[in-house]
C-alpha cells in the first residue's frame, strides 16, 4: 500500500509499506479520498509544531471497509462506505465521556498523534467504535467533508440558542464555509462572512451567506450597515485582528466562538468581554454525536456540499498541492487527495 510520509518539513514522499491487518475491535478502511486540512498545512510547514517528520497525516477521510477484526459489530460489513471520527478515547471510558469525548485527557487524534499511521494512505486501521457509516445518498468521496463539518456543527452548538437570528462568520475558508452550512441547518438565515479573498467570497455567496470584504473598511461598520450588529460571531481564523472584529461586531451581551487556531497567543480587549458582557468561548474538534449528526446532514443535500470541493488530486501530486496551499494558493475550497485514481503500486 502507498502512504504519504512527511519525509521532512516541507516535503511529502510516497512510500510503500505492507497493508495492515485489523486486530480485535479494529476496522481496515480502504481510503477513497482524504481532505487537506489547514492544520495539515501548518504541520507541513512546521508552523504549528503538531506534525513531525516520519509521520503519516490525514484525518478528513472516506472510503470502504476492507476487512474487520474479531468482535466487530455485524453492522460494519466489508465494502460498506464509511468515514471515521479521528478523536479516539479508551473504549472503557465511552459511557463516562459520552457527549464530551473531546475532553478526555488521554484522547488520541488520528492524524495528529505521530505514532499512529493516519489516512493519507491507501488503507488505515480505525477502532470500530470510531467508524461511521455514510448515508446511502452520499457519494463516497464527499464523506471526506464530514470531519470539517463536524468541527462547524460543534462550534455552532457552543453558541447557538433560540434567540440567535443573525451571525457573523470570520474567515471564509473550508471551516468558515462549513460553519455557514451548519448555521443554515440550525435555522439561521441571516449570515454574514468576512473574507479577504474574492474567490472565497463568491463561494460563500453560493452557499447563501452575505460576504463582506474586511480590506474595504471596518468589519463592524460594514456589519452594522448590513442590518445591525450580530447576536453571535464565530471566528474561524483566530488571530488578534479577527477576534477584535468578532467582539466589535456583536451586540452587547452577545457571544463569540473561537474555533480558528491562527495564532497560539492573541491580544484581547478585556473590557469588550467584561463591561459589555460578551461571552467568549472556545471550540475544538467535536463530540461523537456532532460527528454523527454531520454525516446525516451532508447526506440530505450532497450536491450543495460538493460546492466545498475545489480540487481533487492524485497521490503523486499531493506534495505539489501541499506546497501550493502552503504558499498561499487561491484555491477557495477543499482540496481532496484521491487514493482510488491509480494503481496502488
Amino acid at each position: 500500500m502507498r502512504e504519504l510520509v512527511l519525509a521532512e518539513i516541507g516535503r511529502l514522499e510516497v512510500r510503500e509499506r505492507e497493508t495492515p491487518t485489523p486486530g480485535p475491535g479494529e476496522v481496515l478502511i480502504r481510503i477513497v479520498a482524504t481532505g487537506i486540512c489547514g492544520s495539515d498545512i501548518h504541520g507541513y510547514t512546521g508552523e504549528n509544531g503538531r506534525r513531525f517528520p516520519g509521520q503519516v497525516m490525514g484525518h478528513e477521510s472516506s472510503g470502504y471497509i476492507a476487512a474487520v477484526g474479531e468482535g466487530v459489530a455485524d453492522s460494519l460489513q466489508v465494502d460498506a462506505p464509511v468515514t471515521f471520527n479521528p478523536v479516539v478515547i479508551p473504549a472503557e471510558d465511552a459511557e463516562a465521556y459520552a457527549g464530551r469525548e473531546q475532553h478526555h485527557p488521554k484522547k488520541v487524534v488520528i492524524g495528529v498523534e505521530p505514532s499512529v499511521p493516519a489516512s493519507f494512505a491507501d488503507y488505515v486501521l480505525i477502532p470500530a467504535q470510531n467508524v461511521v457509516p455514510l448515508p446511502d445518498s452520499l457519494p463516497v468521496e464527499l464523506g471526506a467533508l464530514i470531519e470539517p463539518l463536524a468541527v462547524a456543527v460543534h462550534a455552532v452548538r457552543r453558541v447557538m440558542n433560540a434567540d440567535v437570528k443573525r451571525v457573523l462568520v470570520i474567515g471564509g475558508g473550508p471551516i468558515g464555509q462549513s460553519v455557514v452550512l451548519a448555521l443554515r441547518d440550525a435555522g439561521v438565515e441571516d449570515i454574514l462572512v468576512s473574507e479577504v479573498d474574492q474567490a472565497r467570497r463568491d463561494l460563500i455567496a453560493g452557499l447563501g451567506a452575505k460576504p463582506i470584504d474586511p480590506t474595504q473598511g471596518s468589519v463592524a461598520e460594514q456589519v452594522a450597515a448590513e442590518g445591525g450588529l450580530v447576536d453571535v460571531a464565530i471566528d474561524a481564523v483566530g488571530i488578534t485582528p479577527t477576534i477584535q472584529d468578532a467582539l466589535s461586531s456583536t451586540l452587547l451581551g452577545g457571544s463569540v466562538c473561537l474555533v480558528g487556531m491562527g495564532s497560539p497567543n492573541v491580544d484581547l480587549k478585556a473590557f469588550a468581554v467584561s463591561t459589555e458582557e460578551r461571552s467568549l468561548v472556545g471550540s475544538f474538534t467535536y463530540a461523537a454525536k456532532d460527528f454523527e449528526y454531520a454525516a446525516g446532514i451532508i447526506g440530505k443535500d450532497a450536491e450543495r456540499y460538493r460546492l466545498l470541493v475545489s480540487a481533487e488530486v492524485p497521490v503523486a501530486e499531493a506534495d505539489a498541492a501541499f506546497k501550493s496551499l502552503a504558499n498561499g494558493s487561491a484555491t477557495p475550497g477543499k482540496v481532496l487527495v484521491r487514493f482510488d485514481d491509480e494503481s496502488e503500486g
